[in-house]
Order: C-alpha cells, then structure tokens, then sequence
C-alpha cells in the first residue's frame, strides 16, 4: 500500500507545529478540515461552518506556502496571513500551521481528530491524486456541499479580467429575486440560497444557534456617498441575531472590507484589545457575571456602487453580499460611508460610545468622513500593526505583479484568463485612481 510522504514525516513530540504536543484521545466531536485558505471568502467560511456543525470543535490544518507552490502555484497571502483569517473565524477551534497537502492520518489522529470534512469537489496533489485518498481508505472522510458562485480562482480571474458584472446594484432586490442576471425563476432561487447563506453565516461559534445581527441600512443614494447628507436613514433586520448584553460598549466600525484581509482582521483585534484595556479599567472583569465581551463591535459595510465611486476599477472586487461576513457582533449593509451625527444617533443601538478608524485608509478621500464622531467626542484611532498595509489594492497588486503564474493556474483549472489587452486595460486605470488619489489629497 502507498505510505504519504507526510507520514514519512511524522514530527516527533515538542516538534508539532502547535501545542498539544502529545496525541490527543480522538473524538468523533472533534473535525479536521484543512487547505490553503488564501483570502477569506464566504466559500470557506461556508465549508468550515458546515464541518463546525458535524462536531463540536473544529481543527483547521493551513498548508505552508511550500506546499501550496509545489502542488498549485504560488499563494496570494503569505501563511502568517492565511492563519490570521482562519484564526478570525468563529467556527475554527484551532489552526494548525503547516499541515500536509496531502491529508495525513497521523496528523488528523494527533489532534484527536476522528473524521476529516471536505467539499464535493476533488482536490488534487502535484501528481494529480485525490489529496484525501488515504483519509477515504479509512473512512475517516465526510462531505459537505461546496459553496457555489465563489472561490479563490474566480476572484483571481475579476482581478486579471477587470470585470464588474459581480457588482450588485440593490442588495434587498437581488435577495428578493427582482434584480441579477437569469429568468425570474432563476432570480428567485439565487435570492431565496443567498438568504439563507446569510441567516447560517449569522450564527454563534457552534454554527447551531443565534449570532449576529444583520441589519440593511436603506437611505438616500446621496447619502450613502456624500460627506453633506444628514440623514437617518431606516434599518430593515435581515437577521435578528443576539443584541448587546448588559453593560456592553457599543463601538461603530466601517469600511468597505473588500477581500477580508488580515488588515481587516488585525484592525478589528486590536479594537477589541483597547476595549478589553478598557473594561479592565473600570473593574468589568471584576463582576463574574460578565462572562461576555466587553464591547459589542458593529460593522457597517458600504455598498459596491459607492466604494467604486470612491476607488474606481472595479472595486471593489467582492460584492456586498460576499463582504457581508459576520465576524463580528452586528452587520450593517449599504452603511453610509460618511456616518453623520444624524446616523450615528440613531444607530438601532443608540449612538456608539466609540468609532474606531485604523491607521492608513484604503479610500482616495477629499474630506474626513469622521468629522461628526469627532465632534461627538466618540471618534478613536488604533495604532500601527504589522498588517496595516494588506487591502485589496495591495492583493491586486500582488496578482499583477506575478500575472503569469497565476494565468497558467487559471487556465489549468478550465477559467479564462486575462488579454494582454485587460491587463493594460487594469494597469491604467489603476493609473488613474492613482492620480485621482494624489489629486483629492492636494485638495483637502
């Protein structure tokens, strides 16, 4: 019988990429899902959620940039990135950095794992071998429904091709059937699976109850894009989800969080590292009935019409119901991208008791959309981190700077790949917003 090369290469105790170092009893509650995970997208979410609800502990294996490039190509994210994403989601229990390409029994066993969940699609090794063969010999191997309309490839391939036909124009629309592509028929099943998917995205760590809140800000289109539009806007629940606890800060963070990053994702830990400083302040973790955070985090997400007002291309490169993820408290979709006091006020929460804004901004601005929560006496800034400059512009920028390795893998796996004539095309717009962006900051 063929022996993997992993299990050749089995660590010995104190040399496991993490702790435990010593073998773990397995648990059929206990579920191995692993892979490259390169830039968070609801494709993994939605299989890692489906693994979380078979168990009750979710181990994530993360493949080393290594083995990714001798089996698939190169990464878009380095692994230190890749692990932050994995570690951002609530579903994952642990992540295990370095895990084998191909999955190894002896590393599933080690983490106490019984059964290893994977996609209805095939993967496949370097030698174009089934990557969960000796799993499946062992019948150790459970599937689960791959999510359809999203993946890494597919992501490259709007990058390379500049395309905006992923854009959507009417969020409540587009889930209710009356806009997208398609016959009505059609428009209505991809309404009513998109509905669902955000109902399952918005639940707690077991991926089995109540998480978050997913509310849709619905106002004026001025005033989702203009800095002068005073507006309150009305809120239609999407999902109720939980609401604040008891004693609970309400802190307001927005953006357009466009290929959910591990800028994205440092950005709201290190929020909730100045709330927890915080709450240790004011003895909050002194009171044993807080057995919950001390801040309840709400994002609000800007929609796509008005993040390529501002950023032109065609960004953003994920669309509004694809950046919705809830890795936080309470989501607000088609948020205003300047939060007036109007807003701000009359937020479902009441007015927030902190905004947080990062260091460096993705935005090409000609004004600060943060004047009100400054004049509010509410407005808060998290320092530098080591991943303050990853954003979207700066993972197309790694696409296009290795534009032919990532070609070939698009035309490896059946996709289209990009012109000379789309790559200049993406090139001078990118250009342009360049300039634009020079031009607004001359300006202000």
């Amino acid at each position: 019988m063929e022996q993997p090369k992993s299990d050749l290469d089995v660590p010995t105790t104190g040399n496991w990429p993490v702790d435990p170092q010593n073998d773990v009893v397995i648990s059929k509650d206990r579920i191995w899902v692993d892979g490259c995970f390169d830039f968070a997208h609801h494709g993994h979410a939605g299989a890692m959620l489906q693994a979380r609800r078979l168990g009750k502990e979710l181990v994530v294996g993360v493949h080393s940039d290594e083995d990714i490039m001798d089996n698939k190509g190169p990464t878009v994210m380095t692994l230190k990135e890749r692990i932050a994403a994995v570690d951002a989601c609530r579903w994952a229990t642990k992540s295990i950095p370095c895990a084998p390409y191909v999955t190894s029994l002896p590393w599933i066993s080690h983490y106490g794992c019984q059964y290893v969940v994977h996609g209805d699609d095939i993967t496949s090794d370097a030698g174009g071998e089934d990557c969960y063969r000796f799993v499946k010999a062992a019948g150790r191997f459970l599937v689960v429904k791959r999510t359809p309309g999203i993946s890494t490839t597919d992501l490259v391939g709007r990058m390379l091709l500049c395309t905006r036909n992923h854009f959507i124009k009417s969020l409540p629309q587009t889930l209710a059937g009356e806009e997208g592509s398609g016959g009505p028929e059609e428009r209505r099943k991809s309404g009513e699976e998109m509905r669902q998917r955000i109902r399952d995205y918005a639940t707690d760590d077991s991926g089995l109850k109540p998480g978050p809140q997913v509310l849709h800000w619905e106002g004026s289109r001025a005033a989702m894009k203009d800095a002068d539009a005073e507006e309150m806007g009305s809120y239609r629940t999407m999902v109720s989800g939980t609401g604040p606890r008891p004693g609970q800060r309400i802190v307001y963070v927005d953006g357009g969080f466009d290929l959910f990053s591990s800028g994205h994702i440092e950005f709201l830990h290190q929020v909730q590292i100045a709330e927890e400083a915080l709450a240790r302040k004011i003895g909050w973790y002194n009171d044993s009935a807080k057995s919950y955070s001390p801040a309840y985090i709400v994002a609000g997400v800007h929609d796509d019409e008005v993040i390529n007002h501002w950023k032109g291309v065609n960004y953003p490169i994920m669309n509004i119901f694809e950046r919705g993820l809830c890795y936080v408290d309470a989501v607000i979709l088609s948020a205003p991208f300047t939060p007036s006091k109007a807003y701000l006020k009359n937020l479902p929460y009441g007015t927030p008791a902190a905004v947080y804004h990062g260091p460096t901004t993705f935005m090409p601005l000609t004004y600060d959309p943060y004047v009100a929560a400054k004049e509010l006496s509410i407005y808060r800034e998290v320092g530098e981190h080591d991943f303050q400059n990853v954003n979207a512009g700066e993972i197309v920028q790694r696409i296009l700077r290795s534009r032919e390795i990532y070609e070939a893998r698009q035309r490896a796996k059946g996709e289209k790949t990009s012109t000379e004539e789309a790559v200049k095309r993406r090139e001078a717009l990118e250009q342009d917003a360049a300039s634009l962006e020079k031009e607004r900051a001359e300006n202000r």
